[in-house]
């Protein structure tokens, strides 16, 4: 039988993190791990939206244990103060599902000078995360899911000398690269996990072709090009809906079979019922993580090294 919400595990005293909860694949991730048990923090940056999700999952689920905490992956600072709220108020986080992000966005930089959607995407869930390192390794087998997609199969490795994509930027191909980027953050986690000794595991899951908003937004907001309106039209047309696109996050996130370093989406690449799938592109992958984890530690100065928060 294909995998669905109603085989979630018991997620009864664990502790959620779910990063743009207030819409789409993140609110039905959310919901679900509620639903289950769990108290779930639903960071996010519009509060008015939150607050209209917050009500719907209670809603469906009248004794959901949920928290909200403002979380903008545009701002370093804000991602860092999100982090240290979370972290105060939980001495043990037992999954951080990476989940939000923006796609084709037209040539943008944030405050800290960072392209958009590397920024929000990778560089914010790379703060986010390393600022929960200590709660996540204390806790019993905690997951970090990372959200992936299939465009990052168009994406290149970070160029260490222009991450940024300045005078070639493409809103597709930095896309693509931010993607690719996700996969390659879940997997060098999860290498950085086990040779600490920690239970702690990271995965990557990808939806596929998911019918929600974010299309509409890159075309509300000019991106994609001409190729954005298309997209908007396929994915209205043939993508799954938010409660199937969010399946294989919610498998990689609490299957008991899942492991550490795999990768989840849709049978078919873009629907399809969640299974774990192989991974591609293995040659030169280390060099690829180390590339990553140079760039991002330089850009954000957060350092991502387990070791120092073992035993805190």
């Amino acid at each position: 039988m294909p995998w669905s919400i109603t085989d979630i595990p018991d997620q009864t005293g664990r502790v959620a993190v779910v990063t743009g909860a207030n819409g789409g694949l993140g609110l039905v991730t959310a919901s679900a791990l509620a639903g289950a048990g769990a108290h779930v923090v639903m960071a996010a940056r519009d509060p008015d939206k939150t607050a209209d999700a917050r009500a719907s999952i209670l809603a469906a689920h009248p004794g959901a244990s949920l928290e909200v905490v403002p979380l903008d992956l545009a701002s370093q600072e804000g991602t860092r103060e999100a982090a240290a709220r979370i972290a105060a108020s939980h001495d043990q986080v037992d999954l951080l599902i990476n989940n939000a992000g923006v796609m084709a966005m037209p040539e943008r930089r944030t405050e800290d000078g960072f392209e958009t959607q590397l920024a929000i995407d990778h560089l914010g869930h790379w703060t986010l995360t390393d600022g929960l390192l200590a709660p996540l390794v204390r806790a019993d087998r905690a997951r970090v899911v990372t959200v992936t997609s299939f465009a990052r199969h168009s994406g290149r490795r970070i160029d260490p000398d222009n991450p940024h994509l300045e005078g070639r930027y493409d809103d597709w191909g930095a896309y693509g690269q931010a993607k690719l980027a996700n996969l390659h953050f879940a997997l060098g986690l999860d290498r950085q996990l086990r040779a600490a000794g920690v239970r702690a595991r990271s995965l990557a899951a990808h939806p596929g072709l998911a019918h929600t908003d974010l299309q509409k937004r890159t075309v509300r907001e000019g991106g994609g090009g001409s190729a954005g309106p298309f997209w908007e039209r396929v994915t209205a047309d043939y993508g799954m809906p938010a409660e199937r696109a969010a399946l294989p996050q919610l498998r990689a996130a609490t299957d008991p079979r899942a492991k550490g370093g795999q990768l989840y989406g849709p049978r078919w690449v873009v629907t399809g019922r969640a299974v774990r799938l192989p991974l591609y592109r293995r040659i030169g992958l280390s060099r690829s993580i180390e590339v990553l984890w140079d760039v991002s530690q330089r850009l954000t100065g957060a350092s991502m090294t387990v070791p120092t928060v073992v035993g805190t």
